[in-house]
């Protein structure tokens, strides 16, 4: 491999940094081949950083290699303590899909600035980000941008993660998980995760988790029951029972229901036979699962329902507003 030519370096600098960035430890192999110079190069590039300032550690052995560790400061921006929270709560926000096309991004963003981040100003980001969730933009519940974070480079780092976690019914437990995805889905944040205490897959939201901490301690890779984390996440919603469940039977298939409704249902359909299918409803809240039963209704097909008198009243009631539309000529 040949050595890089002196014009190159500013560039190759910036690549490397942001390497250090994105990972919690890298081996000087890695690194070298990443930057497609030679490890000789990579330490020289190493002894650069630390003399503008990047608290890059070293370690030897077979788990050893080059850390980017927390500072007091984050040359060469030189943000103040006020600036470095204002960007990571913006970050957070960003993530939460307020802007379409960027979340990814965001994330990915708030993740590096949390290896680097100072202990002092954590309790300032919590404060501020407890301050700007007062207007959310939509229903969903807000996520600590800290706690986002913490997950996020465990996930990335495949490092097993501690938190206390708050249930739907509000009973608490404490958990240690090894982290594999995290997805949004319907204006929520999930983590997708091997729960070791129950031996299988869990998902937990995370706006119910609380003070996560990092084990530094790895975590086994372990493969998905479902093709991808968002399919496991859809999944394991559609299988659960919430508080208000309805049933229908469709004179439709499961396939022309699926096509008919934008996006994902709260529940699961199975298909009877030809033309026919059952579709569950489960939510925490009567009013979602009484607009998809509206949903279903509006695709024109007969229906049988199976509903508690929480979900029936709202329907008549609804059916009685929209007996009294007018339409002007």
């Amino acid at each position: 491999m040949d050595e890089p030519r002196r014009r190159d370096l500013p560039e190759r600098m910036l690549r490397l940094l942001g390497l250090l960035q994105s990972r919690r430890t890298w081996s000087g192999t890695e690194l070298a081949q990443r930057l497609r110079v030679t490890e000789r190069t990579v330490r020289r590039d190493i002894e650069r950083l630390r003399t503008l300032d990047y608290a890059v550690t070293g370690t030897t052995g077979t788990s050893g290699g080059y850390r980017l560790a927390a500072g007091s400061s984050i040359p060469p921006l030189s943000l103040e303590d006020e600036e470095v929270v204002a960007v990571a709560v913006g970050l957070a926000m960003a993530s939460r899909g307020g802007i379409s096309g960027i979340e990814d991004a965001s994330l990915t963003a708030l993740v590096k600035l949390e290896q680097i981040f100072p202990a002092r100003l954590r309790p300032q980001l919590a404060a501020i980000s407890r301050a700007t969730s007062a207007a959310p933009g939509n229903d969903a519940a807000q996520v600590d941008p800290a706690t986002l974070a913490v997950l996020a480079a465990c996930c990335r780092e495949h490092e097993i993660v501690r938190f206390d976690y708050r249930d739907r019914t509000g009973r608490r437990s404490a958990r240690r998980v090894e982290p594999h995805s995290l997805v949004t889905l319907r204006g929520f944040w999930y983590l997708v995760a091997y729960d070791h205490d129950r031996e299988d897959w869990r998902v937990f939201r995370i706006d119910r988790i609380n003070t996560p901490l990092r084990t530094h301690r790895p975590a086994e890779r372990r493969d998905l029951p479902t093709t991808d984390a968002v399919s496991f996440v859809m999944r394991s919603l559609a299988a659960a029972s919430y508080r208000y469940t309805a049933r229908l039977t469709v004179d439709l298939s499961a396939a022309d229901v699926r096509a008919g409704i934008f996006g994902p249902i709260p529940g699961d359909i199975d298909d009877l036979g030809p033309g026919r299918c059952r579709i569950r409803l489960t939510a925490e809240s009567p009013e979602l699962v009484t607009q998809y039963i509206a949903l279903v209704a509006a695709l024109g097909a007969e229906f049988i329902l199976d509903a508690p008198p929480d979900i029936t009243d709202r329907l008549h009631q609804l059916g009685t507003r929209l007996g009294r539309i007018r339409s002007h000529d």
